[in-house]
């Protein structure tokens, strides 16, 4: 990094510090403004925001640690998640912005009633937004270190006290906490445009070095055909596959309904929330689906590929990434890179303290606390934003590899998927079915680390979870009552899903305003063009 390199990053760090002052007025307006936007945020903002949220600057080192260590399928892991991200946007989306809540968490006592609801909504408040929230945000913070050490950038500082990795961290952590807690989700949503587009564009930069040196894309896989045949399967089918049979299975026929966030509830959530209608919140959630998957897989997946062939055995592969920038990129290019790395990781990190605010403020201080004014609520959200930064900062620093911590969110999140849907679709559903899931689902997970069940492959473990909390919460569900008619009936004139909601649609005299199967049809057809597109684009450059 040169002179040159580091004006190029202070420029973006400075640019993305003045629109978040510029924004910083309307988000102070309310709590409505700073968490959803008041409720005016484009389609095409929100879409972008969204897919800028999902890669952080640990996805090129992920990927080039999964493509290393289980070849392109194994990308698998994440690319199941379009099935519950089509869903959304065909069939959830417009139902979230029917129920006009400003998190997801508002809408376990719109769904359910009682203690049991309060008790649900204020410990999976918590859950989110402090432990788990931060464990992700951590493994971000993790990542970037991973590059700060790979480009060097820790030689020559001076003699500081603690981890100087700390320090190196510092400056890009307090200027997104910086913008994040001043502007709220606008300003959130409007660098996540620019940081979207700039970390993609490094992806391509490093991706067009990378083949250079190769002398194209078909030497490149020629060479892998020759030599690592099976590292270019995008279906694990062959006897000599990287990555095994059950966890592919694993990862299609289970884990993407059986993630806590399987109807889309989170962070997008909040995206779907804060735009105008629901017709707007499945126009972002299509656009989305595009951004997220077939346009953003390829430039990683090959620049991983790359790295088999020109930094084999390397002890760490997620290092690959930063360490092909060091290799190729002249002065000037390597900070705009640099930069976009930072982008991708400020806008995740900026949505998810966003996000967890949201939830310790609305969905805690305010519903429990009996807080109700805005004066008094925007500045806790700002304490809220800074609190979880610090415990994030922290945990980061006993985290050592991405995909591991990954990996371990996805299990310890699994279990409650299924309820999650079904609670929309389901009368029958209530308070006790959610509880007994997630409790089930959390204690498998935990338990499925035990030295006695250590061999379990990951898609072993999915299975475990997911079947194992349906056989505790579908006997709890009907061991226990119906949520009351009054809360049913409310929700259902609220939102009006299709499915069985026979005996509401009887007292309430109201039909559905969807038709769930037709809408099932445009699911499928969704999935085969997302991931038929997705999986086109591979074959065509790895044939």
């Amino acid at each position: 990094m040169r002179a040159l390199d580091w004006g190029l990053v202070a420029l973006y760090l400075g640019a993305t510090m003045a629109l978040g002052l510029v924004l910083a007025r309307r988000g102070a307006k309310s709590l409505a403004e700073f968490f959803v936007g008041g409720r005016a945020i484009p389609w095409w903002l929100a879409a972008t925001s969204m897919a800028a949220t999902t890669f952080n600057v640990d996805t090129p080192l992920y990927v080039a640690g999964v493509v290393a260590r289980r070849g392109v399928a194994g990308n698998w892991e994440w690319w199941c998640f379009a099935f519950a991200h089509v869903l959304l946007a065909v069939v959830l989306a417009k139902l979230w912005r029917r129920a006009n809540v400003m998190t997801d968490m508002e809408l376990t006592e719109l769904r359910y009633g009682g203690r049991p609801a309060a008790a649900l909504r204020a410990t999976r408040a918590f859950l989110f937004a402090v432990p788990l929230n931060c464990i992700s945000i951590g493994y971000g913070m993790l990542a970037m270190r991973k590059v700060v050490v790979a480009l060097g950038l820790l030689d020559g500082l001076p003699d500081l006290p603690g981890d100087p990795r700390l320090w190196a961290l510092m400056p890009i952590v307090l200027v997104t906490l910086a913008y994040t807690a001043v502007s709220g989700l606008w300003g959130v949503v409007a660098t996540d445009f620019l940081q979207y587009v700039l970390a993609l564009a490094g992806a391509f930069v490093v991706m067009g070095y990378a083949l250079a040196e190769l002398g194209g894309l078909g030497p490149l896989v020629e060479g892998l055909r020759a030599t690592r045949p099976a590292t270019l399967d995008l279906l694990p089918t062959a006897e000599d596959a990287l990555l095994p049979l059950s966890t592919f299975l694993g990862y299609v026929f289970i884990q993407w309904w059986a993630f806590r966030n399987s109807d889309g509830g989170g962070m997008f959530v909040q995206r779907l929330s804060s735009v105008r209608d629901e017709r707007e919140a499945r126009k972002a959630a299509h656009a989305f689906n595009v951004l997220n998957y077939v346009v953003r897989t390829w430039p990683w997946v090959l620049v991983a590929l790359a790295a088999l062939v020109i930094l084999p055995d390397l002890e760490d592969p997620e290092a690959a990434y930063p360490m092909l920038m060091l290799r190729y990129l002249p002065v000037g290019v390597l900070g705009l890179v640099f930069a976009s790395l930072l982008a991708a990781f400020m806008s995740t990190v900026s949505t998810q303290l966003n996000w967890g605010a949201s939830y310790l403020v609305h969905d805690l201080y305010s519903r429990f606390g009996g807080e109700r004014d805005d004066a008094r609520l925007v500045p806790a959200a700002r304490w809220a934003t800074v609190g979880l930064t610090a415990l994030a900062a922290t945990l980061s620093f006993f985290m050592n590899d991405v995909g591991e911590v990954f990996r371990f969110l996805i299990l310890v999140g699994n279990g409650p998927g299924l309820v999650l849907l079904l609670r929309w679709f389901w009368w029958r559903v209530n308070a006790w079915s959610e509880i007994a899931a997630m409790g089930a689902g959390l204690g498998l997970a935990l338990a499925s680390y035990l030295p006695a069940l250590a061999g379990l492959t990951f898609g072993q473990r999915l299975a475990l979870t997911a079947f194992g909390s349906l056989a505790v919460w579908l006997p709890v569900q009907f061991l226990t009552g119906p949520e009351r008619p009054e809360v049913l009936d409310a929700f259902y004139r609220r939102v009006r899903p299709g499915g069985a909601w026979g005996p509401v649609q009887a007292r309430t005299g109201l039909t559905p305003l969807d038709a769930l199967a037709g809408d099932l049809v445009r699911w499928v057809g969704g999935c085969v063009l997302i991931l038929g597109a997705t999986l086109g684009i591979g074959w065509v450059l790895l044939r």
